[in-house]
Formats: C-alpha cells, structure tokens, sequence
C-alpha cells in the first residue's frame, strides 16, 4: 500500500479531478480518498482561538497538590455471538 497526498483545488464547477501518475500502465489499483477542506492558517489566532489563549493556560496550573483522580474502569465490551 502507498499513501500519496495531493492538494489540489475544485474548478470552476465546485468538482475535483485528480491525476495520480503510478507508472504502471493496464495495472488494476483500489482507490481510497478522503477528502477534508485545507485548513487556512497556521496560527492559533488564524484557526479561531482567542490572541495569547496557550500562552495563558498552558501549565497555568501552579499548585502542586493538584493531580488526576483515579478514573475508573472501563466498563467491560458487549460481546456479540
């Protein structure tokens, strides 16, 4: 199996065509696409958080007697005959 990555932009018509080169003419291939839109921005600001929000919370927590409670098992699957 090989994983190929292209961007590629809709045309005029919103529809998207794609021309993957594999070398090997007559060759039969299964085909999986995911298709999710191209996240614009790299920032946290350009992706909606607020302007400083990590740079506020991350290891806000200063107390060191603050930990995780314990939590819990999972409950066991359902198992299906």
């Amino acid at each position: 199996m090989q994983t190929i990555l292209v961007r590629e932009k809709t045309g005029k018509d919103g529809t998207l065509s794609l021309r993957i080169p594999l070398g090997k003419p007559e060759e039969e291939y299964e085909v999986l696409v995911v298709v999710q839109p191209n996240v614009v921005g790299s920032t946290p600001e350009e992706r909606g958080w607020p302007p400083g929000y990590f740079d506020k919370t991350f290891g806000s927590i200063d107390d060191d007697s603050f930990v995780r409670p314990p939590q819990g098992e999972l409950p066991k699957p359902v198992e299906f005959d």
